[in-house]
Parts: structure tokens; sequence; C-alpha cells
């Protein structure tokens, strides 16, 4: 069989998978379950592997679904929104952060995804480079913006940075590694049933 038919086609139903990366976020990103880590990297990445075409619609609805969550976390604390220390200006460069795990999905995604090394060369490349990429943005902003380090320098923004890289990284791929298995074992389904569709036609 060729390598191309072993792929998952970009044409898959958008709704469905929106709805599901929309679920793992929403129920990860409240933090009610301390052994459950938070899955929005991995969300915003597999969000651009699979739904690259549906950018416009569906990266500004997982970023809303994301404020949104924050947002009633918050105030469920008894908190005001807009006065918490992660709401700061650098709040909203998560944007930023969030477009470069999807752009490193998307990245994967010119390709067709098969069931070779090359094909996870690139997608554990691609989650390595985006994810300190988005660790970048998201931490650097927080902490050269937000009012919540006195004294900034460049050696303590680099030993926060890559304190914190590696947990974040860790989360990310475990989540991203559970999706490629189930990509996985969804190739080789289709597979199997084209191949007994085949010797009965």
């Amino acid at each position: 069989m060729n390598p191309a038919d072993r792929s998952v086609p970009s044409a898959l139903p958008a709704a469905p998978l929106v709805f599901a990366l929309a679920v793992l976020l929403a129920a990860t990103r409240v933090h009610h379950f301390a052994a459950i880590p938070d899955a929005s990297w991995a969300v915003f990445f597999l969000g651009g592997l699979y739904l690259h075409r549906h950018a416009r619609r569906a990266f500004p609805a997982l970023m809303a679904l994301a404020v949104l969550v924050d947002w009633a976390v918050i105030r469920s604390q008894g908190l005001s929104f807009w006065q918490h220390y992660c709401v700061s200006p650098a709040y909203w460069c998560l944007i930023g952060a969030y477009l470069l795990l999807w752009a490193g999905g998307a990245w994967v995604a010119r390709r067709p995804l098969a069931l070779d090394l090359r094909t996870l060369g690139r997608l554990a490349l691609a989650v390595v480079v985006s994810a300190a990429a988005c660790q970048l943005v998201a931490q650097g902003s927080f902490y050269w913006i937000s009012a919540s380090v006195a004294e900034p320098t460049v050696a303590g923004w680099w030993k926060n940075y890559t304190d914190w890289l590696p947990a974040y990284l860790g989360t990310m791929a475990l989540y991203v590694a559970l999706a490629a298995a189930v990509h996985a074992a969804a190739l080789q389904l289709t597979a199997a049933t084209a191949q007994r569709r085949d010797r009965t036609a």
C-alpha cells in the first residue's frame, strides 16, 4: 500500500475534532484534578495538525475557550479576573504563544501522516521546537512584562525558562504521543478494513 494511502485525510469532519479538543482543553485547564495535567499546549498543537485548514474559525474558538476557562476558574476563587496576577498585559501574549504551537502542528500536516520513522521524526521535532518557542513567548512575556518579577535579569529569566520548559514539554509530548497512538490505531484499522474489503470484492 502506498504510504500516502495510509494517512488520515485532511477532509476529516472539523466539528467533531474541534469538540474533542475543546473538551480536552476545558477538562484539563481547570486544574480541578491535580493528577490530570493541563493539555492546553497539546490541544493547540493538535489543532494545527488536524484543523489547519479551519484555522480562521478553530483557533479563535479554542483561544476564546481557554480565556473563558481561566475567567471561570479565577472567578470561582472569588477573585477579579482583571486583577489576578496572571492577567497582566503578558497574558495576551498567550495568543502568539499558542499560534506558535498551532504552526508547529500545521507544519507536520504539510505532508501525509504516514506510519513511518520520517513522520515520527518530523512530529518529534515539531513538538520540541514549537514547545520551546511557545515557552519563550509565554514565559518570557510574563517574566519581562508583568509586575510579578520585581527585578528581572537575563540570568533570572534564563533560569526560569529552563526550569519550567521540561515540565511543559513533557506534558505536551505525553498528550501528543497518546494522540499519535490513537492515530496509528485508526490507520491500522482502516488498512485492515480495506484489505478485508478487497479480498471479499
